[in-house]
């Protein structure tokens, strides 16, 4: 049954990324190497695919790889879900009420923004070992939202492309985005020790009863 809602889960995820790059294709007025370098600059795209790739290496399986021995590591899932928990949040509070998809885009968007983040949360209670997620793990999180963060900032100075208004340096001026930045990684870090410490009360008094 585990094995069946994981590829559930993959196809659900897989579906949102690919139609999202499709859409994009499909509605974009540059090259396609443009488009597709755009594409995988948005943090959601970047988070939802790692999503994906975690849930098809759990439905296929196999536990002797060295992808798989990491995802299978106590905090990985821990880290992917505050990753995936930030898109939605941020989206919900900061981006919903910049546009107004419609039709299949507006599927994909509350795929991508809103059901994939619940799903992997699911997941997080499900599946991960949560007395064995450490507290020190914490500031290692935050290496791939902080490099994401500096390897956008460095395109957008190349291309004068910013995938999110609050990281539009030409805009906001880099004093406003790296402060911008900072907000959006406490709310990451915060997000993690609510995790840790609602995942370790919760093995406590498990183990208590």
């Amino acid at each position: 049954m585990k094995k069946t809602w994981t590829i559930i889960a993959a196809a659900i995820v897989w579906f949102a990324v690919v139609a999202q790059l499709c859409l994009m294709l499909q509605n974009t007025s540059t090259d396609i190497v443009s488009s597709i370098v755009r594409f995988f600059s948005y943090f959601t795209i970047l988070t939802n695919s790692l999503v994906a790739i975690y849930f098809s290496v759990l439905a296929w399986g196999k536990d002797n790889t060295r992808l798989a021995r990491l995802f299978h590591r106590p905090g990985t899932l821990t880290a992917i879900t505050v990753y995936i928990l930030v898109v939605g949040l941020v989206y919900q509070i900061v981006l919903r009420g910049i546009w107004e998809p419609e039709g299949l885009q507006r599927l994909v968007d509350e795929l991508l923004h809103s059901f994939n983040p619940l799903l992997v949360l699911v997941f997080w209670i499900s599946l991960e070992n949560k007395n064995k997620v450490e507290w020190r793990l914490l500031p290692y999180w935050l290496i791939y939202p902080a490099l994401y963060l500096l390897i956008i900032l460095l395109l957008g100075e190349i291309t004068a492309f910013y995938p999110y208004p609050f990281v539009d340096v030409s805009t906001l001026g880099l004093a406003r985005v790296l402060m911008n930045s900072f907000y959006v990684l406490m709310l990451m870090l915060c997000i993690a020790a609510v995790l840790l410490a609602v995942g370790k009360y919760v093995v406590k008094r498990s183990m208590a009863a």
